[in-house]
């Protein structure tokens, strides 16, 4: 088979012009970049489409294929005669230079254009990392210039490419005309906080009142000082007017995709922006979005911030696993999960069943899609079909990756029957009311299975500075691994009644959430012993070994 690369490079897009055109765009509602690509400006209060989410179960180094099958369920609805429309997250350049490569999907299931999505694209993430170091600037000119004294600084600056080196730096050495010394760090451009205030914005006023409301730092009499006294925010407005805008491309089978923001799901909130999904929802009868990792965070967030803090409500939500990722959550190695191994994929198969039953308790009605691999053994998938409905839940195979939307239309159907009989009203994993540390136990009881958390000595410094500052009714979004329904990568399956390590409580009043770390988790990930940007090339005008 043809890599993802190749694959990509040899469809053919539909002209963005006609793209628009077809889904009622107007002239002046959309704004080309290129051939195939737009920025879309639309009224979005008459929503009409259906909201589909798309998570996962525990995820593998391999990753879960949400994406991939995301993609393949939008091009089912639209092989049956449905007007279907995606609204996904755009790729950072951390993970496709580093470990797990692009975020476009694959196979016969990705957007396009796959290389610009996964590169430079309209320059979204450029935007916002100019922003964030515009703004760690006036903050250091602010001090250096006596127009303002702080007793600490809280805003880092940013960088959309893995460099561990980065996380913990001292700025301003060399004598005074280069400012005064300071301890800061860097994030990952996706784990910024301009990156969540992108996403979860509501437009341009609503964007401005969240540069606003960043608190950059505490002053001397202990009050907050915030990007409002500060004074950038018009700077960082014009930084970010058309990175706003949701960015218009499309499917390998011609179905149109909203792509925009790429907030990650372990140390941020792991969601599309609110403009992109709303778009979707205002041109499409079938909305396809996505919450990145499994639903322990991607969902939760997705439910928990973005649904609460916007009124959205998924009409049901499709959960994807495969039988590799359940053997090695059984504790096979990943290179011998393809295999045939009933008693591992029973070791694993409670890491199913605690995902099902997470997204059931939030009131939704359920799908897991078995991603299809060749060989998979016929016995271990009736297994897993088996315990999925006994838990009330419906059942499909999906082969997205090698068979487009073909591969998806049992999906889409049980999809469709799902909606028929129609999720609750979201029941969420706290209160707002509720103090923040009930917040986070809350989750770790509800979502991970824990039994309680414990702070560090700079956490419980946290608390007590967010509380002071009377921001503790926020919600909270927690930073965590990925491979694990708790805070330890090598805890697989279901583990229970563990204790959750906090490390910080990070305050994105901007963003309106407070970041919880937990274990080992860091805001700006290193790259492997051989990152991928090892393999990426070009050769004869063309991009190659990207994935």
């Amino acid at each position: 088979m043809l890599s993802d690369i190749e694959i990509a490079q040899q469809a053919k897009i539909i002209p963005i012009d006609q793209l628009a055109k077809s889904i009622g765009l107007k002239e002046e509602e959309y704004f080309p970049y290129g051939r195939d690509k737009a920025k879309v400006q639309i009224d979005t209060s008459s929503p009409k489409g259906k909201l589909i989410l798309v998570t996962a179960t525990s995820g593998t180094p391999a990753g879960s294929g949400k994406t991939t099958t995301s993609i393949a369920l939008a091009q089912a609805f639209k092989k049956m005669g449905e007007k279907p429309c995606l609204a996904l997250r755009e790729p950072s350049l951390g993970p496709c230079f580093g470990l797990k490569g692009g975020a476009a999907g694959g196979g016969y299931s990705q957007v396009l254009p796959m290389e610009s999505i996964n590169l430079h694209f309209t320059g979204d993430f450029h935007a916002i990392t100019a922003a964030n170091n515009l703004l760690a600037a006036l903050i250091d000119n602010a001090i250096h210039q006596g127009q303002v004294e702080l007793k600490e600084v809280s805003w880092k600056r940013a960088l959309d490419v893995n460099d561990r080196s980065l996380r913990d730096i001292v700025t301003g050495l060399g004598g005074i005309a280069n400012g005064k010394p300071a301890q800061t760090g860097c994030d990952i451009t996706a784990a910024s906080e301009l990156m969540a205030i992108l996403c979860l914005a509501n437009g341009e006023e609503d964007l401005r009142k969240r540069l606003d409301n960043i608190v950059l730092g505490i002053k001397k009499d202990g009050t907050a000082f915030t990007g409002k006294e500060l004074g950038g925010t018009g700077a960082l407005m014009a930084l970010l007017k058309d990175a706003l805008l949701p960015n218009l491309v499309q499917s390998i089978e011609g179905v149109p995709a909203f792509v925009h923001g790429g907030p990650f799901a372990n140390i941020a909130h792991g969601c599309n922006s609110v403009q992109a999904t709303k778009a979707a929802l205002q041109l499409s009868d079938w909305t396809i979005t996505e919450a990145g990792f499994g639903s322990d965070l991607g969902a939760e967030k997705f439910y928990d911030i973005k649904c609460r803090t916007t009124g959205l409500q998924p009409d049901a939500t499709v959960l994807v696993t495969s039988l590799n990722t359940l053997k090695w959550h059984g504790g096979v190695d990943l290179k011998e999960t393809r295999k045939p191994n009933m008693e591992a994929l029973k070791k694993g198969i409670p890491n199913l069943e605690a995902h099902i039953k997470n997204l059931q308790n939030f009131g939704q009605q359920v799908v897991v899609a078995l991603n299809h691999f060749a060989g998979d053994s016929e016995e271990e998938i009736d297994f897993v079909k088996n315990i999925v409905e006994a838990l009330g839940a419906r059942f499909a195979i999906t082969k997205g990756f090698a068979e487009g939307g073909k591969g998806a239309i049992e999906l889409a159907n049980q999809v469709k029957e799902a909606v028929k009989e129609g999720s609750k009203p979201l029941t969420y994993a706290y209160d707002l009311d509720d103090p923040l540390i009930e917040k986070i136990k809350k989750i770790n009881r509800r979502v991970y299975g824990g039994k309680d958390i414990q702070l560090s000595a700079a956490a419980q410094k946290d608390l007590k500075n967010i509380e002071a500052l009377g921001y503790g009714k926020l919600p909270v979004c927690i930073a965590k691994t990925q491979f694990s329904l708790s805070h330890e990568p090598s805890w697989k399956g279901a583990p229970k009644d563990f204790t959750l390590p906090v490390q910080r409580l990070l305050l994105n009043a901007g963003a309106g959430f407070i970041v919880a770390t937990t274990g080992a988790i860091v805001r700006m990930p290193g790259l492997p012993k051989k990152p991928a940007a090892y393999s990426i090339n070009v050769k004869d005008g063309k991009i190659t070994g990207l994935s």
